[in-house]
């Protein structure tokens, strides 16, 4: 048995903390499957969807040119591009179907560091930076209905933190139930919305607006255009933390996967095109707040307080989301010894990792709390790319390592299709350092501060291991 198998009884623990919320460390006890193909499919849409559709739909336009051809080929090509990683996850999933999702099989075929880096940057800044981005605007939309002070909007954020955390230890089918609802009605919301925009509105979809650029300028403009919408897909990957506690992964997975995208790509077309309906292609790309602004033009000026409790819905539902799945890989991390060891805990009561959910929660309210959050997200979010760029090259290891078994799902188009998810994942990577090189390098001295930490749980692991034998 290896160290990494061994160690989840590493001396590295948080006592005060596991007394204070209960019994909860018993780490030999497993999450129980309770999710089902509904459940990821608007799992995926739930996380997905924040208030990006609603505000980021001018960026876009902005970008090449105002030309709407160019701008929904951009939206279609970033939900092709995630359409391959979903079908590339599926496998994974299928292969593997482990709580912790990525970091499982980034640890199984590249090593416990490069997982561990993973999970480090997952913890300290993009799930926590996240939610704590969520919260912050969540308040914010929630003072168009209701006057809040500076303070009273930090006092929000922390307090919707605290609802999703206390909804998330509570058990995973409660807080699943309560993601498809607010999804639901988010999915909803937009459904309408648009609608509404394209019955009312008179304005020509795909022409008006175009600017004759220089086609090398179209050409780049349709790259700073798809850095926007791949960053409006991000976070269709996080249903794979919860592969263990999903029933019959090996189909569920592969289905939910490709369906949850489909969706995805699905509403922001429609989206896109009833923006436009109702404002015309100039009156989107000058808009700031294009939902906003379009409802205004075809309803009335009233309508701004329907679109704020649309948003307050969907970034409810999209920070919830995130604090469902992101412990896991906490959870999966401190059963290698790599973590804190109580947060390889499962509830006896709530079959949940609560302890891994409360101190995510805890964390991100500290990042809501402090502002610290917007500074951690722009220097860290784009190397989150690199990590799923390395998850998907794991189908080639898994693949060499089990050549010829029995597969219950096998993604379509292979090698094609993990390798240009992999390339773009990892074009975008390299745009980004060229672009912002400065801010680019320090993203990555935050990650790599995690190698010092990595030392220290990888060697009470081997001390562990070693009193063990």
């Amino acid at each position: 048995m290896s160290i990494i198998e061994k160690s989840s009884l590493s001396s590295v623990d948080l006592p005060g903390f596991s007394r204070a919320l209960g019994a909860v460390a018993n780490a030999t006890e497993e999450l129980r499957p309770v999710l089902g193909v509904k459940d990821l499919v608007l799992m995926i849409v739930g996380t997905v969807i924040g208030s990006g559709i609603f505000l980021v739909p001018s960026v876009v336009l902005r970008a090449v040119g105002n030309s709407m051809p160019m701008a929904l080929l951009a939206w279609l090509t970033g939900g092709v591009l995630s359409l391959l990683g979903a079908l590339t996850y599926g496998e994974l999933s299928a292969i593997r179907p482990k709580t912790g999702g990525l970091y499982i099989y980034i640890r199984d075929c590249f090593g416990p560091l490069p997982a561990f880096l993973f999970g480090w940057t997952m913890f300290f800044v993009i799930s926590s930076g996240s939610i704590a981005a969520l919260a912050v605007a969540f308040s914010n939309y929630l003072a168009e209905l209701v006057p809040l002070s500076i303070l009273g909007v930090k006092i929000v954020a922390v307090l919707m933190i605290l609802v999703i955390t206390a909804l998330n230890i509570r058990g995973t089918r409660q807080s699943a139930n309560v993601l498809n609802i607010t999804t639901a009605a988010k999915v909803l919301a937009i459904l309408v919305l648009s609608s509404v925009l394209l019955w009312y509105g008179n304005n020509p979809i795909l022409h008006g607006g175009a600017t004759a650029d220089h086609p090398a300028s179209r050409v780049f403009g349709f790259g700073l255009a798809m850095v926007s919408v791949l960053w409006a897909y991000e976070g269709w990957q996080y249903p794979t933390y919860m592969a263990g506690e999903t029933v019959n992964p090996q189909r569920t997975f592969p289905l939910g996967l490709l369906l949850g995208t489909l969706a995805l790509v699905s509403l922001y077309i429609y989206a896109n095109v009833a923006y436009v309906a109702a404002l015309g292609i100039s009156g989107v790309a000058g808009s700031t707040r294009v939902a906003a602004s379009a409802l205004k033009v075809v309803i009335s000026h009233g309508a701004a307080r329907l679109i704020a409790c649309a948003i307050l819905i969907s970034i409810f539902s999209a920070a919830n989301s995130i604090l469902l799945n992101s412990p896991r890989v906490y959870y999966a991390m401190a059963k290698d010894g790599l973590f804190f060891r109580s947060l390889a805990g499962v509830h006896p009561r709530f079959g949940t990792p609560a302890l891994a959910i409360a101190v995510a929660g805890m964390w991100s309210a500290l990042l809501a709390v402090s502002g610290t959050f917007e500074q951690l997200l722009t220097y860290v979010v784009f190397i989150g790319w690199i990590f799923y760029a390395l998850a998907a090259a794991s189908i080639f290891v898994y693949r060499r390592r089990s050549l010829g078994a029995a597969r219950p799902y096998r993604v379509p188009g292979y090698p094609l299709t993990p390798l240009v998810f992999i390339g773009a994942a990892l074009a975008l990577v390299v745009s980004t350092i060229a672009a912002q090189p400065v801010r680019a390098g320090i993203g990555l001295a935050i990650v790599f501060l995690g190698a010092p930490a990595y030392a220290f749980w990888r060697r009470g692991a081997s001390i562990e291991a070693s009193g063990a034998l």
